[in-house]
């Protein structure tokens, strides 16, 4: 251990393993230390089922569980947008070689207590009970000028300048209050309704993002890694070693080193690592970084799929629910996977509740999505705290992540893995580095 080093990272969750990967492919010379014996962190993958159950101070699990090495359960699932930045990011660095992901089978939306299909093609929009006649007309209208819009051709436009305020588009095209929900929080992603009075541009592009990974797949624009998300963590410190990275789990971390308030290494014991600079998750410097709410989770082991409406019987899901249905300020996210992603053993199925904190009483905000999973088996619950660096580390040497949101998807996770590598290297990752598409990585052949 006593190397110098150009970064040491502390943690090995996602947001800290996609950074040792694009560092490593920089040439980097990393060494990555995580206190835990497991890799993952906050965002580790629970196996086997014991695993979860000791953590959450409970006996064994019952026999009828089933084996316990058939679960893979994510602490914080969430899913990957088929042509988002996690994707292209995996591409990039390499990692999707020891992957192998899955589609989930569908994306709803909540509305009036029902979890109805986000209409994947125009034939799912025409029967969809989301909107009347007339309404999917002008949905059909607003959705084909977004998918078209250009910012520099004025001639996509139709008069909404893309620093016109979103909810001006939406009036220009006279949709419901309803359409605009869904709109905004199935299709945008939006886990607010502060978009409304922002420049129309970035819902726009979260619109297309939707239907670019819609495309790819057909089903939902969401891909699962097989296993759970724990897999991505152990693919990044395989793909370290080429790089000449090296790995330490179990490694406690007692004091990282300053002098001239510049971080120049970490210590653990005796031994003292050398650095130029140091990235870690807010809990290994409680002291660095500013509460910003909190986020409940609710894990839950069943017995069926979740209720939708209609004959189906999703193996795998996402279901958001906008906050106005359940007068909210924020959504309320569900997701749910089987035995077709390899987490659970047959006929058992795991989904995730998940919110930001608004009350004295987190569970109770998180109803809704439990009415949809009813009956439970089991339930872990899990009230966290959010936190986000207190300085933005170029003075420091001392580059810290935010912690992870209530989303079921990685969009956010993904915009802090980038703004972490743009304060360290001090320019944007170039994506235009990245020529090679979803289709052209074998391992990812499987999610059709």
């Amino acid at each position: 251990m006593d190397e110098e080093y150009d970064v040491i990272l502390l943690g090995t969750g996602l947001k800290e393993c996609v950074l040792a990967g694009l560092l490593g492919v920089a040439g980097k010379k990393i060494l990555h230390m995580d206190r835990n014996k497991y890799y993952g962190g906050e965002s580790a993958s629970m196996t086997p089922l014991e695993e979860l159950y000791s953590k959450f101070n409970l006996p064994s699990p019952p026999s009828d569980t089933g084996r316990g090495r058939d679960w893979n359960v994510d602490l914080i699932p969430k899913f990957l947008m088929a042509d988002g930045l996690l994707v292209k990011l995996l591409i990039h660095t390499g990692v999707t070689r020891y992957l192998e992901f899955k589609c989930i089978e569908g994306s709803y939306v909540y509305k009036n207590g029902t979890a109805e299909k986000v209409p994947a093609d125009q034939s799912e929009a025409l029967k969809s009970p989301l909107m009347g006649l007339f309404e999917k007309r002008r949905f059909g209208n607003f959705l084909n000028w977004a998918k078209d819009y250009d910012e520099k051709n004025s001639k996509t436009q139709n008069d909404i300048p893309p620093n016109a305020r979103m909810v001006d588009a939406f009036k220009k095209y006279d949709l419901s209050q309803d359409t605009m929900d869904f709109t905004g929080h199935a299709l945008a992603l939006h886990s607010d309704d502060d978009y409304l009075e922002k420049p129309a541009l970035e819902s726009i592009k979260r619109i297309q993002l939707y239907f670019a990974s819609l495309a790819r797949y057909g089903k939902s624009p969401y891909l699962y890694p097989l296993y759970g998300l724990g897999e991505l963590p152990q693919g990044f410190a395989r793909l370290s070693a080429i790089y000449g990275g090296t790995y330490m789990l179990d490694k406690p971390v007692d004091e990282i080193v300053y002098e001239n308030g510049v971080v120049v290494g970490v210590r653990s014991g005796d031994q003292t690592a050398r650095c130029k600079a140091v990235i870690c998750d807010p809990s290994y410097v409680p002291d660095k970084v500013k509460k910003v709410g909190r986020v409940i989770r609710a894990i839950c082991l069943l017995r069926h799929p979740v209720k939708v409406r209609g004959d189906t019987k999703p193996a795998s899901c996402q279901i958001i629910i906008p906050q106005k249905q359940v007068q909210r300020h924020n959504d309320i996210y569900v997701c749910c996977m089987g035995q077709t992603t390899m987490v659970t053993p047959k006929d058992w199925y795991v989904a995730l509740v998940s919110t930001t904190v608004e009350t004295n009483n987190p569970e109770e905000e998180i109803r809704p999505g439990l009415a949809l999973l009813e009956p439970i088996y089991q339930k872990f619950v899990t009230v966290t705290d959010l936190h986000e660096p207190i300085e933005d580390g170029t003075a420091s040497k001392l580059f810290i992540s935010s912690s992870y949101d209530a989303t079921s998807h990685f969009e956010t996770t993904c915009l802090d893995i980038l703004d972490v590598f743009r304060r360290y290297t001090g320019q944007p990752f170039d994506f235009s580095n990245i020529t090679r598409g979803l289709g052209a990585e074998d391992s990812l052949d499987g999610a059709q």
